[in-house]
């Protein structure tokens, strides 16, 4: 049976194949009961439209946004790279890409880069930041001028985007306290726990993640408050080497943060007790750490994966098309030395 056309929908429904057009690009001039028959006729008739062919008809690109902090770690090098590598193959798809990065925590300078953007032009934008009043205000004049709006890596729950891209947070923060509580047995002993920033919504969940399974399965471990290092790798350094020579009881450390290399320096510079250590990402630096024996698990997640999710979210937004759930989940993956490829 053949696929059924355009021109049966407007037989269907009795109206010319240029009021089907404007029902189906949802452009105005066309009357309440006149576009209704039309979705009546698209349901009877089993007509599905081929989003890709007509946007190849009308010749129309699409314009996509990632905005990420300007922030010097291993992580955010890796995101840049593999963004700009989707920028480079996007143009096969009539696709064009940008990156926006704005200072970290600054959410004024965040929203005033933010105005500047032709919304005329935008399809999608796509935002790691924390979740502010400032940014919550400004994805909803986004959203009213018709962008798409996708979080990645940090939830913005509170906000009015249309998905969120990432792995879940919490579950990935009960995973590292369940690492660490099995590592550590039965000994009493003290964890160190490092952040960012306790701004950044993964941030806090992963903490929350990790006290909870901590409280219900490993109590005689004390873990100790959260020391936030604003992504500082020289700030980093010197607060672990100050916690570790001032409390002898830590036995491990989780590294909430998205850097390492001050941890790292910092486990170098000491040849005391080693100490069981649990990251996020995995980086040069944290792959690094583990074939040297200073970390002993990095909690991973495909950033090639999140960036491609992203551009197909942002595209199926601006296409009004379902997406498939399954090709969007990002796995929380635990990576360890012996299976480091």
């Amino acid at each position: 049976m053949p696929r059924p056309t355009v021109h049966d929908v407007a037989n269907s429904a009795g109206v010319s194949l240029a009021t089907v057009d404007r029902v189906l690009n949802q452009r105005p001039g066309v009357k309440p009961a006149t576009a209704e028959r039309v979705h009546v006729a698209i349901q009877e008739i089993g007509y599905v439209r081929d989003v890709a062919a007509a946007n190849l008809a009308r010749q129309r690109n699409y314009h996509f946004v990632f905005l990420i902090p300007d922030l010097a770690s291993a992580f955010f090098s890796q995101l840049n790279t593999v963004i700009s590598e989707a920028k480079l193959r996007a143009s096969v798809d009539r696709m064009n890409i940008s990156i926006l990065q704005v200072p970290a925590n600054d959410p004024y300078a965040l929203v005033t880069e933010l105005e500047k953007l032709d919304l005329g032009h935008l399809n999608g934008i796509a935002i790691m930041a924390p979740e502010t009043p400032q940014l919550r205000d400004a994805i909803g004049r986004l959203k009213s001028r018709g962008v798409a709006v996708v979080g990645i890596i940090s939830d913005l729950p509170n906000s009015d985007i249309d998905q969120f891209v990432g792995i879940n947070n919490l579950a990935a923060g009960r995973t590292a306290g369940l690492l660490l509580g099995r590592f550590l047995g039965h000994q009493s002993a003290e964890i160190l726990v490092l952040a960012g920033s306790m701004q950044a919504r993964d941030h806090v969940e992963r903490r929350l993640g990790f006290d909870a399974i901590m409280t219900e399965q490993f109590q005689h471990i004390n873990v100790l408050p959260t020391v936030e290092a604003w992504d500082d790798n020289h700030l980093m350094e010197e607060l672990v080497s100050r916690a570790l020579a001032a409390r002898p009881e830590i036995k491990a450390i989780y590294s909430i943060a998205s850097g390492n290399s001050g941890l790292v320096n910092a486990l170098n510079r000491r040849h005391s007790e080693r100490k069981f250590v649990v990251v996020h990402e995995l980086t040069d630096t944290s792959r690094a750490a583990l074939e040297n024996n200073l970390f002993d698990a990095v909690i991973k997640q495909d950033v090639g994966h999140i960036v491609r999710s992203a551009i197909r979210m942002m595209r199926a937004n601006s296409d009004g098309r379902d997406l498939i759930a399954s090709q969007e989940k990002i796995r929380i993956e635990v990576i360890l030395k012996e299976n480091l490829n």
